[in-house]
C-alpha cells in the first residue's frame, strides 16, 4: 500500500538539505534583488504599466495551466477597472475573468498578508461564482466533504497516484498549515513560499481550484519577501 508525504511520522515538519540548493537559492536572490533595483529606477508610472502587465499574465498563465483559456482583453478591463486605471478596450465583465482577478488581486496588492479560513473561502468563491467547476456541481467556500484522488488510466485500468488527507481531517490540517504560514518563522522567505505551495498542494482542502489558490498563496509570500504590492514577476508563467 503506498504511503503518501501526509501519512509519515513526521509530518508535516518536512526537513531538506540545505546544501543541496544554497547556491541556487543564493542566485534567485542575487537575481530578484537586481530586478527589484531596477524597477526602483523607474518612475511611479512605468512602474504601474510594469505591475499591471505582470498581473495580466499572472491571470491568464495560472488559469491556463488548469486548462482554461481567458480573453486577455477581458483580463485587461478587469485589472483596469479594480486598479482604477484607464482603459479604452472591451468593458463588458465576465464573471469567471473577474473571480481570478479578485484573488490575484488580494492576495499580491492587498497590505494584509495572512490568511484565515474566511480569506480562502471568499478566494474559492470568487473562483466558482456558480457553485459548479464545469458540469459538475461543487462544494464552493468550504473544505471538501469527499475524498481526493489523483488518478491516470481508463476505466478499469486506473492508477491511483496520489491520495490527499480524508475530509475529516482537513479542518485540522488547513489550521496546523495557517498558522504556520502566519507565523514569524526563522526560514528564508523564498523557501518559505516553496514550502507553503508544497503543503497547500499535498493537503487539497477544496474540490477544486487548489491549483490556482496554491499559487495565490504562493505568490502572496512572494510579495512579502519583495516587500512590495506590486508584482513584476510571475510565478505561473515560469511554472508553465
Amino acid at each position: 500500500m503506498a504511503i503518501y508525504i501526509h501519512q509519515l511520522k513526521n509530518w508535516p515538519n518536512v526537513q531538506w538539505n540545505e546544501q543541496e540548493f544554497i547556491s541556487l537559492l543564493s542566485e534567485v536572490r542575487h537575481l530578484q534583488g537586481k530586478l527589484m533595483g531596477k524597477f526602483e529606477l523607474l518612475g511611479s508610472q512605468l512602474k504601474d504599466e510594469a505591475n499591471f502587465e505582470t498581473l495580466i499574465q499572472d491571470v491568464l498563465q495560472t488559469s491556463e495551466i488548469e486548462g482554461e483559456i481567458l480573453n486577455p482583453e477581458l483580463v485587461r478591463s478587469s485589472i483596469a477597472t479594480r486598479l482604477g486605471l484607464e482603459y479604452s478596450g472591451l468593458e463588458h465583465s465576465d464573471r469567471n475573468v473577474d473571480g481570478i482577478v479578485e484573488l490575484i488581486l488580494d492576495a499580491t496588492q492587498n497590505d494584509n498578508k495572512t490568511l484565515t479560513n474566511e480569506r480562502l473561502f471568499g478566494w474559492h468563491a470568487a473562483l466558482f461564482p456558480t457553485g459548479r467547476s464545469g458540469m459538475h456541481k461543487i462544494e464552493v467556500a468550504n473544505w471538501r466533504s469527499g475524498a481526493m484522488q489523483v488518478v491516470s488510466g481508463g476505466m478499469g485500468r486506473e492508477i491511483v497516484h496520489y491520495g490527499a488527507p480524508k475530509a475529516e481531517q482537513l479542518a485540522s490540517e488547513m489550521k496546523q498549515f495557517i498558522d504556520w504560514y502566519n507565523k514569524d518563522q526563522n526560514l528564508e522567505s523564498l523557501l518559505k513560499a516553496a514550502v507553503a505551495h508544497l503543503w497547500f498542494i499535498t493537503i487539497h482542502p477544496f474540490d477544486d481550484g487548489n491549483g490556482r489558490i496554491a499559487r495565490a498563496i504562493t505568490d502572496m509570500q512572494l510579495s512579502k519577501s519583495d516587500g512590495v504590492n506590486q508584482r513584476f514577476y510571475s510565478m505561473s508563467t515560469e511554472t508553465k
